[in-house]
């Protein structure tokens, strides 16, 4: 749902041997097509170093339920996934550690349908939407934009 990470970016910019000149008109494609055609070096390169799979709505939502049922622990929609795919890739030869990428209340309506359980924010941001909105304005300019990070360190 993020259409475009910039982890997948980065992974083809390794491919392509660090050309930001490539990156960015395979960007562009994208954006404008929707899609675009990868050379057979930067994929033999990504296929050296990832495997991919997927998940339906269904995996996710049962891989959601059966996690909570055999170890007590609530998935997000993407850690599910990534659990269903390590499931289907793994080599029982070799351990398999998976990474939670989001808190499942990021997602409460997918996560309550999965699991019959409504996800809480955590302690320390029960008061999230409590919460004063801050918001600083900058101008399309680097120089000003690092001043503020600085300031705000």
């Amino acid at each position: 749902d993020i259409q475009i990470s910039s982890n997948f970016e980065r992974a083809l910019f390794y491919a392509y041997g660090l050309d930001p000149t490539e990156i960015t008109k395979l960007m562009k494609q994208l954006k404008q097509n929707d899609g675009f055609d990868i050379t057979n070096d930067a994929l033999n390169v990504l296929s050296e170093h990832y495997s991919s799979g997927m998940a339906t709505e269904v995996e996710t939502s049962d891989t959601i339920k059966n996690i909570l049922t055999r170890s007590a622990q609530l998935l997000c929609p993407h850690t599910a996934i990534g659990v269903k795919v390590a499931n289907d890739l793994r080599d029982d030869k070799v351990p398999m550690v998976t990474l939670a990428t989001a808190h499942p209340a990021k997602f409460p309506s997918a996560v309550k349908n999965a699991s019959e359980v409504n996800p809480k924010l955590p302690d320390r941001m029960s008061d999230l939407f409590d919460r004063p909105e801050r918001i600083s304005k900058v101008d399309n300019d680097v120089v000003e934009l690092k001043n503020l990070i600085r300031d705000r360190i």
